[in-house]
């Protein structure tokens, strides 16, 4: 189904469903795939290098599929905040697919987003693999940021 815009959330949710369940979850470094049916969200678990695991919410929305890790919690000190903000915001820069956010609780975020017109197992694929390589980029430099010892 590759390159084929999908005309219903029926079928982006097929896809979606058939291809992590089955491609992405025979991946060396994804531990877990679910699907929670009640708010159309798969959960979909990897393991990384500085931290035991990252899971990506995948959201089926109306007319886009929603991509949402939780990063890392903001530290408190106000000049560490700002430090690990503006650490994050210059990665967007840089960011294909996927950026960073302060969230409504105040941590720090990566979000995505694909339109269901462009949705296909590539287009899926480079998501989560752009959520997988900024967490393996940039997870490490921001906790040092945010809560490593002063020089």
């Amino acid at each position: 189904m590759t390159g084929t815009a999908l005309p219903d959330r029926d079928a982006a949710r097929d896809l979606v469903d058939a291809h992590l369940q089955g491609d992405v979850r025979a991946e060396s470094a994804v531990q877990h795939v679910e699907f929670d049916p009640e708010l159309d969200r798969w959960y979909v678990r990897f393991g990384c290098e500085g931290r035991d695991a990252a899971t990506v919410y995948v959201d089926l929305r109306q007319r886009s599929l929603r991509f949402e890790l939780y990063f890392l919690p903001l530290p408190e000190d106000g000049t560490r905040r700002s430090e690990v903000v503006e650490m994050l915001m210059r990665r967007n820069h840089g960011l294909h697919g996927v950026h960073f956010s302060v969230g409504p609780d105040g941590d720090a975020y990566l979000m995505g987003r694909i339109l269901l017109q462009h949705l296909d197992t590539a287009e899926l694929d480079r998501m989560l693999g752009s959520v997988f390589e900024a967490v393996e980029s940039w997870f490490p430099a921001a906790v040092r940021v945010a809560y490593g010892p002063r020089s």
